[in-house]
């Protein structure tokens, strides 16, 4: 895997010990130079560090702590505890309060970043509707995470649709974040549910995403204005339930997840996102892949949230192992597992929103299923 070299090596939590280090450095200190360098500025910036990183009580005992090492340091190692010192105490005092001052300034503003981003959470889940939990043999579940990091509407969707052309799935991924991506959200999944319940064959079903997004473009047009696109994974499980067709436009390629091993089911041929076919030369029709879904399988579908989540070395995260462990049976136990071991993964500082779709076999009908149009057989 691909180390992102701008990433941090240090977490927040490999920083919290720092501040208690710089307050053992001042003896070791102390010592070698037998109390000839003071180490009371050294002292006096300790509560200061403890501010960000611990709570308020941790950054007054940090303050107290560097407080009572000076005058100690002084009787170890000798030395007239000279008007300095004096001076010294109460400034680091009044540097301690100061601490604690900016560390209930910084308390105040993550609780306001936690409380927009569960609202962003909220509206998101308002805007995506749960999908059911069983289709026929298919059991299904789906979860949205929002990002710990950003406090914005994100872009990712996901959706359910039964048909008398079997179960059709979307899930995509829009670009930018606000009211500009709920709008766009908001107009795909209308034309998913439209298209999935009235429109044959799958390929149509995502030409007419394709179209809405270049309506949504023309709409959108005017000085300013970004083209707005969509990497989407459009997924369609015929009744019998014994294939799965998928067609990708630019997204990462969803998993298998089969008898205690995950692959994943790339694209034969690269499609563009939707809403940038009108490129020039692009414009090609969308291949549709066949894969096999044997009894008991589960296809995953995620947005990039989960394979752009990195650890803290920078190491992108990888499902494929996850997956391919034991893992509690069902949809709705996979996804539990999957977004637990992201959150392990990435010690709980996820940079991006996440969407998740599970739909697991488990019976079937014995009819062979019948393919459709443009697919082939992987």
């Amino acid at each position: 895997m691909k180390r992102n070299r701008d990433a941090p090596y240090f977490s927040a939590d490999r920083r919290r010990p720092l501040p208690a280090a710089l307050i053992a450095c001042a003896p070791l200190i102390a010592y070698a130079t037998s109390n000839t360098i003071s180490v009371f500025p050294l002292l006096a910036a300790t509560p200061m560090v403890a501010a960000p990183l611990l709570s308020l009580t941790g950054t007054i005992a940090t303050g107290a702590a560097a407080m009572l090492m000076g005058p100690l340091l002084v009787l170890l190692y000798g030395g007239p505890y000279t008007i300095t010192h004096h001076v010294a105490l109460p400034s680091m005092a009044l540097l301690t309060a100061l601490a604690a001052g900016i560390n209930r300034i910084l308390a105040h503003e993550r609780q306001q970043l936690k409380s927009a981003r569960d609202v962003a959470e909220t509206v998101q889940r308002a805007v995506l509707p749960d999908p059911p939990s069983r289709i026929g043999p298919l059991a299904v579940a789906a979860r949205y995470q929002a990002a710990e990091r950003k406090a914005a509407i994100g872009g990712d969707l996901h959706a359910v649709q039964e048909s008398r052309y079997g179960t059709r799935l979307l899930i995509a991924d829009v670009r930018g974040k606000g009211v500009g991506a709920v709008r766009t959200v908001n107009g795909l999944l209308g034309a998913f549910y439209k298209a999935a319940v009235r429109v044959p064959d799958l390929p149509d079903v995502v030409n007419r995403l394709e179209e809405k997004m270049q309506r949504i473009n023309t709409d959108q047009s005017g000085p300013g204005a970004s083209e707005a696109f969509a990497t989407a994974v459009i997924v369609e499980i015929p009744t019998d339930c014994r294939t799965i067709r998928v067609a990708n436009r630019g997204h990462p390629a969803p998993l298998l997840v089969d008898d205690g091993r995950a692959r994943l089911l790339e694209p034969k041929s690269p499609s563009l996102p939707l809403g940038l076919a009108d490129l020039p030369a692009l414009n090609t029709p969308v291949p549709v892949d066949l894969f096999k879904l044997p009894p008991d399988a589960t296809l995953v579908l995620f947005t990039d949230g989960v394979t752009a989540a990195r650890d803290p070395r920078g190491l992108f995260y990888d499902p494929v192992p996850q997956l391919s462990r034991p893992t509690p049976p069902g949809p709705d136990g996979l996804l539990d597992a999957l977004i637990a071991d992201l959150s392990r993964y990435t010690r709980g500082r996820q940079d991006d929103d996440v969407a998740l779709l599970a739909v697991t076999r488990t019976a079937g009908a014995d009819r062979q299923p019948a393919p459709g149009p443009g697919t082939r057989e992987r």
